[in-house]
């Protein structure tokens, strides 16, 4: 039996997970702070690290927003290769959905009607941003799955984030790109992106592809590299660029500690030969998104 996923179940789960995402923290985000409270050695990062954990505590409890920046909602559609999907008029739907929602939660209006013409604020957070992606076949129950991930991200900390075009050269030499690319733009954001970050960082495709791949990388689990389906060479490379991010000494919100980022995830894939590109998605300890996954076949 075959079942197609529409527009207005799309629409549904999005405005579902808009109920909740500005004011409650991802479980595995929440767990991964209180972790870092309690690694944490410097005295002042492991204060600073507890009011986090105290304002996120609020917020879920009070239904209001972690955060005063309530960003713009980032909708990615995954369709497995044999999923069957309907997307007439989801620009529309996912429009009309964010725009009720933040007007219903009083949540902050923060899109502008063009961003070099016209800097006036609409007052409904609208358009919503959808990207959809479409898997190989893997030959099994994943092939009928539709996932939908909603993110609000927030400008502070995409505004830190960055695209870069390296020269591919060897193992050794594209690793030490990556890891310096990443360090350098973590300096240079220093307080401004409100660490404990989460870093996502997307190697691949093409110049105008890599940034999708980077916040995508935002949604892997904290707990991600336990999972089996994962490559261990990008793993090792993952592990490494947090220690040496948390070596730092950045630390929560800027004044220095231990724990400058939570973790780093890399999202891949193929790109030309002579092509390097690289995204760093920057995200504050705010890491505020929800996950659905549907499925289009269920068995006679």
């Amino acid at each position: 039996m075959i079942t197609t996923i529409g527009t207005t179940h799309i629409a549904s789960v999005v405005q579902s997970h808009l109920g909740t995402v500005a004011s409650e923290l991802r479980p595995d985000i929440f767990a991964a702070l209180q972790a870092a409270h309690q690694l944490e050695t410097c005295p002042q990062a492991t204060k600073t690290l507890g009011q986090i954990i105290e304002n996120a505590q609020l917020a879920a409890q009070s239904g209001v927003p972690l955060c005063q920046d309530t960003g713009t909602v980032w909708v990615l559609i995954e369709m497995g290769a044999r999923a069957q999907v309907n997307l007439t008029g989801i620009q529309d739907a996912l429009d009309a959905v964010v725009a009720n929602s933040f007007n219903a939660a009083h949540l902050r209006a923060s899109t502008v009607y063009d961003a070099l013409n016209n800097r006036s604020n609409p007052g409904t957070n609208v358009p919503a941003f959808v990207e959809y992606v479409q898997h190989n076949v893997r030959g099994d129950a994943s092939d009928f799955e539709v996932r939908i991930h909603t993110m609000l991200k927030g400008a502070g900390s995409d505004n830190a984030s960055s695209i870069a075009m390296l020269p591919p050269g060897s193992d050794d030499e594209r690793e030490a790109a990556i890891t310096k690319l990443v360090l350098d733009m973590v300096r240079k954001a220093g307080s401004t992106a409100c660490p404990p970050l989460v870093i996502g960082i997307g190697v691949g495709g093409t110049f105008d592809k890599v940034a999708g791949l980077s916040k995508r990388a935002l949604l892997y689990p904290l707990a991600a590299e336990q999972t089996s389906y994962r490559n261990e060479m990008t793993m090792r490379l993952e592990g490494e660029i947090l220690q040496k991010v948390n070596e730092l000494d950045i630390g929560p919100a800027g004044l220095g500690g231990d724990i400058t980022a939570l973790a780093v995830h890399i999202e891949t894939a193929p790109c030309h030969i002579a092509s390097l590109p690289v995204a760093v998605n920057l995200s504050c300890h705010a890491l505020r998104s929800r996950s659905t996954a549907l499925t289009t076949w269920t068995s006679p």
